[in-house]
């Protein structure tokens, strides 16, 4: 889970071969050399690379790098002083991670200023080593990602807001917040028994951005055995964190199985999944639930599990208004852990622009014995197989922050699970919201049902104590092994709440 060049163009006179850039890192063009830049280039650089024989990354690394442990590679720093854009008065900055550890792909970087391109060069002078001996001036080790700073909480201070390390990966904070849940540029085959391929970013260019304004844009090309593609990123800092994402992805072979806008967390334990675990703490997760706006305009909440065995769940859709892996508890008591602040984790919400036809909202929730490792995975899948030598354009906006999704129902902020009466399993639902306010207990209804077993003794009561609603019931189980539960409050036929999904196995 913690994996992860230019051309001719009819729209742009770029000089430089795609070989050269993809497979010559950092050698032939100096420091200050620049050569023309049009970003529909780098679309039509991805297209190119899909008509050619997959080539991997250059990997080649000295063994004192690629046979590090975590804590060397942490040690392994970037210095400040040689950030992109320092001392210039711009509103951003750009720093480098160093090849290592898991992070053995070379990344190739550019600067983008006025329509040329400039390569970012390799230097061991950038980087503070620790313990590891500091590689001779003329290496030639490369960069394995790179991260953008903003005075985000303070004005005399540049945050560190988004990174780009590893595979396809990325991940970003709002204002006053921690690093949690990552992104994807694509995932292929997730959740398939022979194994997941993962495509990797190979080149960046970073556009220069211009003083007073409050974003910056980041182009990528991605490339996989099965698939090569383009990405634009708009990147927007702040209360809310926003990416505009524009994304052309063009198909080797045939892909049955792809994952856009894809979104990996960690969930360990909570009030409804505390089976086996012996943990001071309330709860551990980065994220603990998929939210859902489907095409009909109907609220989804599903909360997530660390289940026995692989769960996959799929909810069938018509052009999607959003989907997002959501932190919804908001309190330090909830978590009681004065390092890792879960309560300041991120959520993040996929807004697609246009329509993406029919599909699923794919979530898979992976069995996990320690709180490391991402175990959550939820993504789009469109309904037909990505053809061959074909061209698909996926626009889409990446929100980060406290609150995601912008909801129109009182939401099932809390589910908790326990002992029921002879051999039942007990749920407890909080319920929160503006169309609860106001609102005579014995005009809401609550609608319960379950595909197997029986649901007894629903009773909905306000909570006195943190407001809204509490909804308990019981399911008697009848020892399935996998139960679908449905819940929603309403008044008449009128919804109060958004629909609460729940899986339940033993």
């Amino acid at each position: 889970m913690h994996r992860r060049g230019f051309i001719t163009a009819a729209t742009a006179a770029l000089l430089v071969p795609l070989d050269a850039v993809l497979l010559a890192p950092a050698l032939a063009q100096p420091a200050r050399e620049t050569t023309p830049f049009d970003p529909s280039a780098v679309r039509a650089m991805a297209r190119q690379l899909a008509e050619k024989p997959f080539k991997d990354t250059d990997k080649a690394l000295p063994a004192e790098f690629k046979d590090i442990d975590y804590d060397a590679y942490r040690a392994l720093r970037f210095r400040p002083e040689h950030s992109l854009w320092r001392g210039q008065g711009l509103p951003f900055e750009a720093q480098f991670f160093h090849r290592g550890f898991i992070f053995t792909d070379r990344v190739e970087l550019f600067e983008v200023n006025e329509g040329r391109a400039r390569r970012l060069v390799y230097s061991p002078n950038m980087f503070e080593f620790g313990a590891l001996k500091v590689p001779p001036p003329d290496a030639n080790l490369g960069f394995a990602g790179f991260r953008l700073h903003a005075p985000m909480n303070r004005p005399d201070y540049y945050d560190e807001v988004a990174a780009f390390l590893g595979a396809s990966y990325f991940r970003a904070i709002a204002k006053g917040q921690v690093y949690g849940l990552s992104a994807r540029g694509l995932s292929l085959q997730t959740g398939d028994p022979k194994g997941e391929e993962f495509p990797a970013f190979r080149t960046f260019w970073l556009e220069k951005p211009r003083p007073q304004t409050n974003s910056v844009v980041v182009h990528a090309l991605l490339d996989s055995k099965s698939a090569s593609a383009a990405f634009r990123f708009t990147i927007r800092p702040g209360e809310t964190t926003v990416f505009d994402v524009e994304m052309a992805l063009y198909p080797r072979v045939e892909i049955a199985q792809p994952g856009i806008g894809t979104l990996t967390s960690m969930f360990f334990f909570d009030a409804n999944d505390r089976v086996g675990v012996d943990d001071f703490r309330p709860a551990v997760h980065d994220s603990d639930g998929l939210a859902m706006r489907n095409g009909r305009g109907e609220q989804l909440w599903r909360p997530l599990t660390n289940p026995r065995d692989l769960q996959v769940s799929l909810f069938s859709d018509v052009n999607p208004r959003g989907f997002g892996l959501l932190q919804r508890e908001r309190d330090f008591h909830g978590y009681e852990d004065l390092e890792s602040h879960f309560e300041k984790r991120p959520s993040a919400w996929v807004e697609p622009i246009g329509d993406w036809g029919e599909g699923t909202v794919q979530l898979l929730e992976i069995p996990s014995n320690e709180e490391i490792h991402d175990n959550i995975v939820a993504f789009w899948r469109p309904r037909e197989p990505l053809r061959a030598k074909g061209e698909y354009i996926y626009t889409y906006r990446l929100h980060w922050g406290f609150g995601a999704g912008d909801p129109k129902l009182a939401q099932f902020v809390k589910t908790r699970v326990g002992a029921g009466a002879e051999g039942a399993r007990r749920f407890v639902l909080e319920a929160r919201g503006k169309t609860l306010e106001g609102v005579r207990p014995e005009e809401i209804r609550g609608v319960v049902s379950a595909d197997k077993g029986e649901i007894r003794n629903l009773v909905i009561h306000p909570n006195e104590v943190a407001g809204g609603l509490r909804v308990g019931f019981e399911l008697a189980t009848a020892k399935e092994p996998v139960i679908e539960l449905r819940g929603q409050l309403l008044r008449g036929d009128e919804p109060l709440t958004e629909v609460w999904l729940y899986r339940w196995t033993p």
